[in-house]
């Protein structure tokens, strides 16, 4: 009997009865769009979370006051950025100022940094423009040079210049929140707003970050504005919230880093500082997601691995029905390879329609946001999960056919 031969006779018993044979592709149908889509919501997450990161500022350092400081005793690696602290009497931690920042510029100690941006977070301040108030999460303090290293670009209007940081004028660029929460449908270039009693005049508007606002702060209720002028209104002169620096190149990040680090520890004397780098955040959110999206795929696994049990229990009642033809066409002559292909070949049609359909609803499910994730399908996933859908079939399907395939004619011709 030719390869053809027993295709028709499988497709002849899988359509003896279209009811079972479509809940068993069904069971197949759920395991693989499952498997796709986890996977692609696992790779979703870890896109969002990692463009968010991205968002803060490519190739971008942190520098903020540590409270954990040692004289003379904590030395922070130039490579790894790993911490070896030698006992010591505990000191006050040094604050960050204008002069620090001001160092960390420095061609012949700092060759692999661009800027280094001093940065003063005041509270939420509440603010007014007429009659309408507004209490601005975010009112940050630095020069020109933020922008840049926080990727944070301007829709309208312009930014404030170097020169406006060095006279300490009132101006700030806010961020679309503030627009439209403040000014409403009023263009807000040019127009002055009180900060608590002190009036900036509103340069630029910045463009939407993309950021998520589904934490505890919206990313686009921000304003900023020159340090000095922030200092003088807003805080009190002498100690910076961080700094930001900004690596001339992605790849000299590590490099800037060790820079940093090592003419902060001449300047303090001590590692009384903290250095993040975005680089090591986005190294570590990748691996972890990576383990997620693994998770993901493996609870979905376990469906494809009931859907499989579900081909065995249906091939072996299909066995059980059809014994006596089993045993007919055995006695006329069938072979056993015959037999045994037939039974394969329709538990392996089960399970390929049933991953074929799958495919199907897991790519057309992934068009659609989830949970507040929109979902990227991994190619892999599809080939992934269409293979393993077959081995079900070739797998789980062998022992019934095997059954089959055994049956001796005289017994088979016998069964009621």
């Amino acid at each position: 009997m030719n390869p053809f031969e027993i295709l028709r006779f499988a497709l002849r018993g899988l359509g003896a009865n279209k009811l079972r044979s479509g809940l068993t592709t069904l069971g197949i149908l759920i395991g693989v769009g499952a498997v796709i889509l986890l996977v692609a919501v696992g790779n979703g997450s870890s896109q969002q979370i990692q463009d968010s990161i991205a968002r803060l500022g490519a190739g971008a350092l942190t520098v903020s006051t540590s409270t954990t400081g040692q004289a003379g005793g904590a030395r922070q690696a130039a490579s790894g950025g790993q911490q070896q602290t030698a006992t010591g009497p505990r000191t006050q931690a040094k604050k960050l100022t204008v002069d620090d920042a001001k160092a960390l510029v420095d061609p012949v100690n700092t060759p692999s940094v661009e800027s280094a941006s001093p940065v003063v977070n005041a509270s939420a301040q509440t603010t007014t423009y007429l009659t309408t108030s507004h209490s601005i999460g975010q009112f940050v303090g630095s020069d020109p040079a933020y922008f840049k290293a926080s990727n944070k670009k301007v829709q309208s209007g312009s930014l404030f210049t170097a020169a406006q940081v060095a006279s300490g004028a009132k101006v700030a660029v806010i961020g679309q929140t503030v627009a439209e929460q403040l000014f409403g449908p009023v263009d807000p270039i040019g127009m002055k707003m009180n900060v608590n009693g002190a009036f900036f005049t509103v340069t630029g508007v910045l463009a939407e970050s993309g950021s998520s606002s589904g934490g505890f702060q919206d990313a686009e209720d921000i304003a900023i504005a020159p340090y000095t002028a922030v200092q003088g209104t807003l805080t009190s002169y002498g100690a910076l919230s961080q700094i930001v620096v900004q690596a001339k190149t992605a790849g000299a990040v590590d490099a800037a880093q060790a820079e940093v680090t090592t003419v902060l520890n001449q300047r303090h004397g001590s590692t009384d500082f903290q250095v993040f780098n975005q680089a090591s955040l986005q190294s570590a959110v990748a691996e972890s997601s990576e383990t997620f999206t693994v998770l993901l795929g493996a609870v979905a696994a376990i469906s494809l691995l009931v859907g499989g049990i579900g081909v065995t229990n249906i091939m072996l009642v299909t066995v059980t029905e059809r014994t006596r033809e089993i045993g007919i066409r055995k006695a006329i002559g069938a072979p056993r390879g015959a037999i045994l292909g037939q039974f394969i070949a329709e538990a392996t049609i089960l399970s390929l329609i049933g991953g074929v359909l799958g495919v199907a609803a897991g790519v057309i499910g992934g068009q659609f946001e989830i949970v507040g994730v929109q979902p990227v399908i991994a190619p892999w996933s599809i080939g992934l999960a269409l293979g393993v859908s077959v081995a079900i079939g070739l797998f789980f399907g062998s022992y019934p056919a095997n059954r089959a395939a055994g049956l001796r004619p005289i017994e088979a011709l016998r069964h009621e």
